[in-house]
């Protein structure tokens, strides 16, 4: 995983329903293999993650060392999951932190101020995934 080269997966892609989960796989095995570029492990969209599952970063990073895949991550967090989550409730976190927006004023004029840089004319970024999709896409070139 060479994050200097591509954007990790979507924060809306989903793994055993939870979105934000394999983007933060990518960034955790990119960090492993010193290829991580601008991105971070763990980092505040992450820890909505850890925090809804319960899980240890560490533990999950020792987990990603040990090259285990997708599936067998998943394995792991459904063991050693302090929260348990149920299918339902993973359903409508995720659905949740699909739809979820800025909600500060200091959060808001964060991005209102990251989308003048990156897609000043697109009408239609409102949430924290519509944002990060667009910076990745125009990070490696894309055209906003």
């Amino acid at each position: 995983m060479d994050l200097t080269t591509r954007p990790p997966r979507s924060p809306r892609t989903r793994l055993g329903g939870f979105v934000i989960l394999p983007r933060m796989l990518d960034k955790g095995r990119a960090q492993l293999e010193g290829k991580n570029g601008e991105y971070h492990f763990n980092c505040p969209l992450d820890e909505h993650f850890i925090k809804f599952a319960g899980i240890d970063p560490e533990a999950l990073l020792t987990e990603l060392k040990a090259g285990k895949g997708d599936g067998e991550i998943l394995e792991w967090i459904a063991a050693y999951s302090k929260n348990k989550p149920t299918e339902l409730e993973i359903m409508a976190w995720s659905s949740w932190q699909e739809a979820r927006v800025p909600a500060s004023v200091e959060n808001r004029e964060y991005m209102h101020e990251a989308q003048k840089k990156i897609a000043p004319l697109r009408g239609d970024i409102s949430g924290w995934f519509d944002l990060l999709d667009v910076d990745d896409f125009v990070t490696f070139g894309g055209k906003a």
